[in-house]
């Protein structure tokens, strides 16, 4: 039986769960990777894991079973891998994981909610990809209700930082202790998209919680809690990022 064709070295690194292309290609330009004890450098350079080894700081490097988690990230928790300031970290909540795995995109110090940890490289691609867009719900709290006006500029787009801020959608809920409370569907999500938006009308959020990332949901997670994803809800995601790709 022939082998599998070769693959880009940045490709395999994040399959073995060493973080996004992204994050892998800068462990290869900073020259932490070694194919079969010599240092590559080069992002375009494709290895054959069948027949040669790879290392990452002196670690062999070897492709995991891949594994998909939900979290509910609770607030003043980042999601990085690790933070200079001793803040704490999504991936302390998995401390008894085996496998090494990364987030799928990000959510800010002061947000909580759904949030996806893998290993598995190629999804967590397709996820960030600007091109496949996958609908991401969250439900906010803020100091005051917003006009007709302000709802539909917000579906028009705003201006903000050199760069057009929409929303899919927004529904207002109820008013109460926690504020006025509005659900806002996203397409593709900039960094801080919600919080820009209300800061270009003069709006405060008391809370910002992610609840769904396509098929996914948070459900009864409470904060700092996660789970397995199911894998119907895997075969959902697939089959919308498969979708999304035949329309990009």
């Amino acid at each position: 039986m022939d082998s599998p064709p070769p693959i880009r070295l940045q490709k395999y690194l994040a399959d073995c769960g060493l973080g996004s292309r992204r994050a892998c290609e800068k462990l290869i330009v900073a020259g932490d990777v070694a194919i079969d004890g010599h240092v590559v450098k080069e992002l375009g350079t494709k290895v054959d894991p069948s027949v040669q080894r790879v290392t990452c700081n002196g670690k062999p490097v070897a492709k995991e079973a891949p594994v998909v988690l939900l979290v509910n990230k609770p607030v003043r928790v980042i999601c990085t891998s690790q933070d200079p300031q001793g803040r704490p970290t999504v991936l302390e909540l998995l401390s008894d994981l085996p496998e090494r795995v990364y987030t799928v995109g990000r959510l800010d110090f002061m947000s909580e909610g759904l949030l996806i940890v893998t290993n598995d490289g190629e999804l967590a691609h397709s996820l960030t990809h600007p091109r496949y867009h996958v609908e991401k719900v969250y439900r906010i709290w803020i100091n005051k209700s917003l006009t007709f006006q302000q709802l539909e500029k917000m579906k028009r787009g705003l201006p903000s930082e050199g760069e057009t801020l929409k929303v899919l959608n927004i529904e207002e809920g109820s008013q109460g202790r926690k504020g006025f409370e509005y659900t806002i569907t996203l397409g593709e999500g900039r960094n801080r998209h919600i919080r820009r938006m209300m800061d270009f009308f003069d709006v405060k959020i008391f809370q910002l919680q992610r609840i769904s990332i396509g098929p996914l949901r948070l459900d009864n997670l409470k904060p700092g809690e996660w789970r397995t994803a199911k894998p119907s809800e895997l075969k959902q995601l697939r089959k919308l990022i498969g979708e999304a790709k035949k329309n990009a």
